[in-house]
């Protein structure tokens, strides 16, 4: 190695030339010390000055760069934001689903799923939305799906449900990804009882501590829900009760405080 280099990378113990005998092979398993040290000068004279590491762009993600909004969520209008009561309850309750999912899912990961289920690859957003929320929703379309006796529901038209066999074959990096894809649908269409479900279990699979890409969607997820709400004419309504529930379980149960609701 170059002289300069070694300065820049000086050596723990100085070591001189070793003394070794003629014949030996550097094959072979070092049998001295001598041998053992000659063996690291011979390699170490082999490494280039400069490595440059080969990367393949296409496995990069096309957003490296993450943008956490301090930013909180609209105020619920009076007379919807729901109690402290039922925050705890639903956090509670919400609780006792992740330890259920987590303590049976190499369970549920090893059923068979059905053959008309093909889940899309992690890094396929449209599949993914078509997957969850159904073609017919996908494509705002007006068809009208009927159920057949024989038949049975077409899960390709309606959006499949997040049944415990599929969400369980999903690892951390698919969970955050699909939780983006639908969470960026929210972000320009209306909110769906297909929506809701997938949104609530996919946090229900999403691991803590959170990742800093994680930490933003749900923050995102619950602002964009507090936006709606707002909007929401009646405060009965089921759909009030679905966003409630999503902003309670990010700021409540995900330690977002701010974004929590005040009790009623």
């Amino acid at each position: 190695m170059e002289t300069s280099v070694e300065e820049l990378m000086p050596r723990l113990l100085p070591v001189g030339d070793c003394d070794i005998s003629e014949d030996f092979d550097p094959t072979v398993p070092p049998r001295t010390p001598q041998e053992y040290l000659k063996r690291v000068q011979i390699e170490a004279a082999k490494c280039p000055d400069v490595v440059v590491a080969q990367i393949d762009p296409r496995k990069l993600k096309k957003k490296q760069t993450v943008n956490i909004s301090l930013s909180g969520c609209h105020p619920a209008p009076e007379g919807y934001s729901p109690t402290l009561k039922w925050q705890q309850q639903q956090v509670a309750h919400f609780s006792a689903i992740r330890q259920s999912v987590n303590k049976h899912r190499d369970h549920w990961k090893s059923q068979h799923l059905d053959s008309n289920v093909t889940m899309p690859i992690s890094d396929d957003e449209e599949g993914w939305k078509k997957f969850c929320l159904g073609e017919k929703l996908y494509l705002d379309t007006g068809v009208q799906v009927y159920s057949d006796e024989n038949q049975g529901i077409d899960y390709v038209q309606v959006g499949f449900p997040p049944l415990l066999s599929i969400v369980s074959r999903m690892n951390q990096a698919t969970v955050t990804s699909v939780l983006e894809y639908l969470i960026n649908w929210f972000a320009e269409k209306e909110f769906t009882s297909e929506l809701g479900r997938w949104l609530y279990a996919l946090l229900a699979c999403l691991e803590k501590p959170l990742l800093p890409e994680a930490h933003s969607l749900i923050r995102q997820l619950a602002r964009r829900c507090s936006a709606v709400r707002v909007l929401e004419e009646n405060k009965n309504e089921e759909k009030v009760s679905a966003l409630n529930l999503l902003i309670c379980l990010v700021g409540r149960y995900f330690d977002q405080h701010d974004l929590a609701d005040e009790p009623a």
